[in-house]
């Protein structure tokens, strides 16, 4: 059984971060999203790995190598455009040839692994498997609607009136019937070939699809608001470390992970929080669920609820919170006068301003 994972897309909701990274290297507990299916994938004993590249995909090869440090080998696999989850698996038909797959989408986040699914799929081969989580708004979401007897009868790509609140997470499993499906369906009216509409062809021509209702966690972590979540999730279970520098004068309160090379000085930490290496604190409060990645400074000033990205830094600002804050970002303070804000944005740029 082989993987494939999707690492294409331009990260539209997580702009201006994802004009310069790719979204699914953004960290999460200072560990990228990407990564996170990945480990899954190999703890499910799943070796070759496809990985689906786009604009971004020199930035996705320097992150994963050869795939060695995950334990698997990985192909990345070139996609002109983001075309449509169908159209990654139309591409990837010669790196997935007759075998058994996984597709796994490279920004989405489940909490716990995929191998009791992988076995199962593995022992029953049903034609398809597909994933679904109740949702408080399907709109957003490829949605199922089921049979009494709990069997997929029908899929519909965002749907303005669904007829379920399933939404479809977003790990499949796949055998080669696929592969006609994908080749036998149009674009919707967004010009992508749909993954929904390639399964409903198999349900349409009476192939054995199947679900599996999760109710852990999932996120597509394709906004900021749900990148903070996921992140709040994970910090949840980090385990407690201090191998960095830290004063006497400090407080360190709760799930803390200061790692080796870091420095906190005259500051209080209240966890679940981590600070990774190279980082400075300095008489400044670090509240729970932040990830503060590392060579960051943070100096006279309080933040909570937040992800800070390399190399960032946040001097003398009385209070930052729920924010993501990008590589090599400084935050100060505006100068008092005059009394005016300085703005230099990138675009699709959002500002909170107190007046």
């Amino acid at each position: 059984m082989k993987a494939l994972v999707l690492s294409g897309g331009s990260g539209t909701r997580l702009r201006p971060i994802t004009h310069t990274s790719a979204k699914q290297l953004v960290p999460v507990a200072n560990k990228p999203v990407l990564f996170y299916g990945l480990e899954a994938i190999a703890d499910a004993g799943i070796d070759e790995v496809g990985i689906v590249v786009g604009d971004t995909a020199d930035e996705i090869r320097e992150a994963v190598g050869d795939g060695s440090r995950f334990g698997i080998e990985v192909t990345c696999i070139p996609q002109e455009a983001p075309l449509g989850l169908a159209h990654a698996v139309l591409i990837a038909q010669d790196f997935l040839g007759d075998e058994d797959f996984v597709m796994y989408l490279g920004d989405n986040f489940i909490v716990g692994d995929i191998t009791g699914l992988v076995e199962e799929f593995r022992a029953e081969r049903p034609d398809a498997r597909i994933l679904l989580t109740r949702v408080p708004d399907p709109t957003s979401f490829g949605v199922a609607e089921l049979g009494g007897d709990g069997q997929v009868v029908g899929l519909e790509e965002k749907p303005k009136e669904p007829e379920s609140d399933l939404a479809l997470v977003g790990v499949y499993l796949f055998t080669p019937a696929i592969h006609e499906a994908v080749r036998s369906i149009e674009p919707s009216w967004r010009g992508e070939l749909e993954i929904t509409h390639a399964i409903q062809w198999l349900i349409d021509n009476k192939c054995d699809v199947r679900s599996t209702a999760i109710s852990g966690y999932w996120k597509d972590t394709g906004n900021v608001t749900d990148m903070l979540e996921v992140n709040r999730s994970v910090l949840e279970t980090v385990e407690p470390l201090n191998a960095g520098a830290v004063d006497e004068k400090s407080e360190i309160i709760g799930r803390v992970r200061i790692e080796a090379g870091a420095r906190v000085s005259g500051s209080r930490i209240v966890g679940p929080a981590i600070i990774r290496a190279g980082s400075v604190v300095d008489d400044a409060y670090i509240g729970p669920f932040t990830s503060v990645s590392e060579d960051c400074r943070i100096v006279d000033s309080e933040i909570e609820y937040s992800i800070l990205l390399r190399g960032s830094s946040v001097t003398g600002v009385r209070r930052v919170e729920a924010s993501l804050i990008g590589r090599d970002v400084e935050v100060t303070p505006a100068p008092r006068n005059p009394s005016a804000h300085r703005l230099v944005l990138g675009d699709h740029s959002k500002v909170q301003i107190s007046s």
